[in-house]
């Protein structure tokens, strides 16, 4: 128990465990959302900060064009109405909600400045505005000082003298006795207000402006955007006379002249305008934005006299990146009696203003039960806080505005001692709840800059953290895991209570680093470090680690690189504040659904399971002078999961994105993180931004056992050679033999090569993977490879289909084509994509296309069209094969044509999917379905590695082509060996009959040339291969031998004409798919 603990009643206690439950007369319920009213007047971070809190947020009252929306809307403005609200409310921006919570860039704008040096050497040193001013009822004067460190003495900025009145306007400044701060104060009609506002005496530039405005006597003065003191009245009301000089670095103790306490410095930047204005523009103001209405006198020092001991310079001022908030405003609601739409405007975002609050409908019904049910039923948690009440009291229960610092300590230590003594058993959901409303409302306390040297307030803001953190731990234990999953339609997940602990250090981090450069919060769940360094050349990097990490091992580690914290200080940022925080592993609090990833694509070997949180949580906000900033971070997580028998993990750099899904607190997201390494049990990640990091397990199933996994690669690599070597022999064989030109065997050819070169290289990427420039070159190679292989896969659809399908037998125009399809489309995709995306190209250990990016499309995405295609043509080449067996059974002959139907379909259909399958590249559709079963991949590996093998048997040693060319070449060795009456024959016999001289008559039976043919009185078929050397062709003529008057008669035999012209069609076509299939 804290020393300023007091007393607490039970009334305070049951309101905090409400902790704001508005009433029921200010809450409109509709179809879908729940709106109440806060008639509690706030600014507009307060009434943001108070609306998060109840797990809802500002109304937006955006005009949409959904019926639902509109009722929503009208739903809103009629609870307004009800109420008899007539001032303005707080309204969210949607425009400007997702940008305002986002850290600014890490640029920070550099501007140079003419300013004007005021030596210490020359104590008469000033400098005159050469300007006329008017009687001024309202004044802003906002100047850029540097003062000089070593400058003890009361100082003048500037002061302004009229003639009838000498101590007009004027802003002066003094030391404090421990020389850490200047305090300032104004003079206004002779008036001296106290030295209150203050500003760092660190030598560096600060931005300054006094207002004033004659109608209330209101005053006041900022420093660097803040307002630092403020008053109003204590003088008669009268405008600030006219005519006056404007002297800059010295008191005028007569009009223009008798200088004194001179300033020692650099002054910049001296604007004047004749209206008193707001904070958001003064804030403007210190972020270099320029505003000219009602302006009097701009900066320049060609309208400044100036004493030769003061000299001009050059200096280059940075101008903080604030939120665009800050300089437009925030929007209100200002009419909504409007028609037909509400009236919108601006204010600034400072006011107190009422607000609304917009939930959904059923989580307003899941607290309201939750409250419901603790009022009628006290908790043993309430029970011990009401027992613990009798010892301190807050006034927490009061409003939103109304909770100090001293308040928000006693709360959070009374409730921790609470919880520490409530068994788990007895903490019921809405416990959970309050607590975590309070740690919302806690964190958005607001906080003063520290006043240097004032201890007590670093003491509170330590003590405060303290107990924040003590809290908190307890909440997130895994032990409330089940209370957790009971109030997850109402609290978004543990990153809630994440997000408040980030809210409250980086709030809290001014005062917190007031008196030290580091400080650290232990507890058993949570690890808290905020370390600040003054920014110079050669700053070191900055290194966090949770709690259980040995220093040589850094795991669960995360550091800003040195060389962007050295762009920290090259881009004007002066000082660095880290705000590190580290939390155990918080994935059993988390419901599955916070965690969906589309699984990385694998070979078939794993089935994905889903996706869980493996690792700790850590985080970095980095404050470049107090004002966050994004940069790259690099950290390494330790995994921390089981690894059971048969399940494997990948780890996924992510982060924890709030703006992706708001409504839902947001959700787990990897952009701009990658992995940077694996090592076992830790990945090292890096990630171009800031803010909360994990690593995402994906679980992955194993489909194969090692075993398997070795028979494959051994499969495959035998599988390939003996492919290739059929490929090669295959090669070999259409150039030797000679094969007939033909674009068919143009077309094999080519597949041949390019499917041989892939498999050549598929079988030394191992060797390859060595080496990174090598495994590279061999990735883009196999990919291309492989292209071309299925683009000539496509040309023998594409081929195939125009010689069954179309009957257009003449491809000679078309050759061009096939070889831009084959050869040209593959270098164009493969060029592509290397263009877009070289770095993310390759994947990590192995020579070929990162599969866990978009880049395997860019195979996978052609291999299908073209498995596709080619299923297609196959289809239809079926198709034409079943009908032409069909018919040709039924005419040659009718009587059996039923018996022989089964077996000639049966073989119609097998025949040409056996003999296409290779070069159509149909086996790789087994690819698709090998994450079912290993026998899927043994049958997928064999099917595609042995494809070499396959094309040689079917296209070489079965090819009726090159079996008749090897044949050709045998009988011309033979016809070489002898001569027929001293000349070589001239023709050669076919495969079924022995030469036979063709003259013009008949020959006689005793005839030589016709007695190796003789024979039974039957007839006798036999074939002719005429050779037609003009043509380079040959001709098959069968012809039939019957016995007329006792002499060999050769009789030629066809089809009579009507026969002839009955089936035409469907010789031509079966002609043309009985040769495809032989001779393909």
């Amino acid at each position: 128990m804290n020393a300023h603990s007091d007393i607490m009643d039970e009334s305070d206690v049951s309101t905090l465990l409400k902790i704001f439950i508005i009433d029921a007369r200010l809450v409109h319920l509709t179809s879908d959302w729940v709106y109440q009213l806060v008639n509690q007047s706030l600014s507009f971070p307060r009434a943001d900060s108070f609306c998060r809190g109840q797990f809802s947020s500002l109304v937006s009252l955006e005009q949409q064009e959904d019926q639902r929306d509109q009722e929503d809307q009208r739903g809103a403005l009629e609870l307004l109405h009800q109420a008899g609200l007539l001032s303005p409310i707080w309204a969210e921006d949607p425009s400007r909600a997702a940008s305002a919570s986002r850290p600014v860039a890490l640029s920070k704008q550099y501007s140079p400045f003419s300013s004007l040096n005021f030596p210490r050497e020359s104590r008469e040193g000033f400098a005159r505005v050469n300007a006329s001013f008017p009687a001024l009822s309202a004044v802003t004067v906002c100047v850029r000082v540097q003062w000089d460190p070593d400058w003890d003495e009361v100082s003048t900025i500037f002061s302004y003298a009229a003639p009838v009145f000498i101590n007009e306007f004027q802003l002066r400044g003094q030391v404090d006795k421990p020389g850490r701060r200047i305090l300032l104060a104004l003079i206004i009609h002779g008036q001296h207000r106290p030295y209150k506002a203050s500003v760092p005496n660190d030598g560096a530039w600060h931005h300054l402006c006094v207002t004033w405005r004659r109608s209330d006597g209101r005053w006041a003065i900022h420093v660097d955007g803040d307002r630092k003191d403020a008053g109003e009245g204590m003088d008669t009301p009268r405008d600030v006379h006219a005519g006056g000089i404007l002297i800059l670095g010295q008191d005028q103790d007569s009009f223009g002249g008798n200088f004194t306490e001179p300033f020692v410095g650099n002054i910049s930047d001296l604007n004047v305008w004749n209206v008193s204005m707001e904070t958001r523009q003064l804030r403007a103001l210190y972020a270099c934005t320029t505003l000219t209405q009602d302006q009097i006198f701009t900066w320049t020092t060609d309208d400044i006299s100036r004493h030769p001991a003061v000299r001009e310079m050059t200096a280059m001022m940075f101008c903080p990146a604030v939120q665009q908030r800050v300089l437009q405003g925030c929007r209100t609601l200002q009419d909504w009696s409007a028609q037909p739409l509400p009236l919108f405007g601006e204010a600034d975002c400072s006011e107190p203003l009422p607000f609304i609050c917009r939930s959904s409908r059923d989580r307003y019904l899941k607290m309201k039960e939750l409250s419901d049910s603790q009022s009628s039923q006290p908790s043993a948690f309430m029970e011990h806080l009401m027992k613990l009440s009798n010892k301190t009291q807050v006034v927490l229960g009061q409003q939103p505005s109304g909770m100090s610092w001293a308040d928000a300590c006693s709360v959070l230590d009374v409730s921790h001692q609470a919880l520490e003594e409530t068994h788990q058993e007895d903490m019921q959901p809405a416990d959970m709840l309050s607590l975590i409303q309070l740690l919302s409302l806690a964190a958005d306390i607001p906080a003063e800059p520290p006043a240097e040297g004032n201890h007590s307030q670093t003491a509170a803001a330590r003590d405060l953290s303290q107990h924040f953190i003590s809290l908190a731990d307890s909440v997130i234990s895994q032990d409330n895991a089940l209370q957790w999953q009971a109030i997850k339609q109402v609290v978004n997940g543990p990153m809630d209570v994440v997000k408040s602990i980030d809210r409250m250090a980086t709030g809290l981090s001014p005062r917190l680093m007031a008196e030290t450069d580091r400080l650290t919060i232990h507890s058993p769940n949570i690890k808290l470090e905020v370390q600040q360094q003054r920014l110079q050349e050669g700053s070191g990097g900055s290194t966090f680690c949770g709690p259980d990490t040995e220093t040589e091992t850094n795991l669960d580690c995360i550091s800003v690189p040195q060389q962007k914290i050295q762009d920290l200080h090259n881009n004007g940022f002066d000082k660095l504040t880290l705000v590190n925080t580290w939390y155990r592993s918080l994935w059993p609090l988390f419901s599955p659904e916070n965690i969906t990833m589309v699984p990385t694509v694998t070979d078939g070997s794993q089935r994905y399971l889903g996706t869980i949180l493996g690792s700790s949580i850590i985080s970095t906000t980095v404050l470049g002078d107090n004002q966050p900033v994004s940069t790259a971070v690099r950290f390494q997580l330790r995994s921390r999961t089981p690894n059971p028998d048969g399940t494997v993990y990948d780890p996924v750099c992510a982060f924890w994105d709030f703006d992706l899904t708001p409504e839902a607190g947001g959700c787990w997201n990897t952009k701009g993180c990658q992995v940077v390494s694996k090592q076992y049990g830790s990945t090292v990640c890096y990630c171009n931004h800031t803010t909360n990091f994990a690593l995402l397990l994906q679980v992955y199933e194993v489909q194969r056992s090692p075993e398997n996994e070795k028979a494959l690669q051994v499969l495959t690599f035998i599988g390939c050679g003996v492919s290739l070597c059929g490929l090669l022999f295959t090669f070999i064989l259409f150039i030797a033999v000679g094969v007939p030109k033909s674009d068919r065997t143009t077309v094999h050819k080519n597949l041949i090569v390019a499917l041989g070169i892939a498999e050549l290289l598929l079988m030394c990427s191992d060797w390859a993977s060595a080496n990174e420039e090598a495994c590279f070159m061999v990735t883009a190679l196999l990919h291309l490879f492989f292209m071309a292989s299925f683009s000539w896969m496509l040309v023998e659809g594409l081929l195939l289909w125009s010689k069954v399908v179309s009957v257009n037998i003449s491809e000679d125009r078309r050759m061009k084509l096939y070889y831009i399809i084959g050869w040209g489309l593959p270098v164009l995709i493969v060029g592509v994509t290397l263009t877009v995306s070289v770095d993310e190209y390759k994947a990590e250990n192995l020579c070929w296309l990162n599969v866990k990016t978009d880049m395997i499309w860019a195979f996978v995405g052609p291999v299908i069209f073209v498995l596709a295609v080619n299923a297609v043509v196959l289809c239809r080449v079926v198709m034409v094969t079943v009908s032409s067996a069909r018919r040709r059974a039924k005419m040659l002959s009718p009587s059996s044509a039923s018996k022989m139907q089964t077996f000639d379909l049966t073989w119609a259909v097998t025949r040409p999917v056996l003999i296409l399958l290779p070069v159509l590249g149909l086996t790789w559709l087994c690819g698709v379905l090998v994450h079912l079963s290993v026998v899927v991949a043994y049958v997928f590996i064999t099917l595609n590695a042995f494809q070499g093998l396959y094309i040689f048997l079917v296209y070489a040693v079965y090819n009726s082509e090159v079996r008749n060319a090897i044949k050709r070449i045998k009988e011309k060795r033979k016809a070489l060996s002898f001569t027929v009456r001293g000349k070589p024959t001239s023709f050669l016999p076919s495969q079924k009959a022995s030469a036979t001289p063709w003259g013009r008559g008949p020959p006689t039976p005793s005839s030589p040339e016709t007695s190796e043919t003789s024979g039974p009185p039957s007839s006798t078929s036999a074939s002719l291969v005429i050779k037609n050397e003009s043509f380079r062709k040959e001709s098959f003529v069968s012809f039939s031998l019957k016995p007329a008057s006792g002499n060999q008669v050769v009789q030629l035999t066809a089809f009579k004409r009507s026969a002839c012209w009955l089936s035409r069609n469907l010789l031509v076509r079966n002609m043309l798919v009985s040769n495809l299939l032989v001779v393909s």
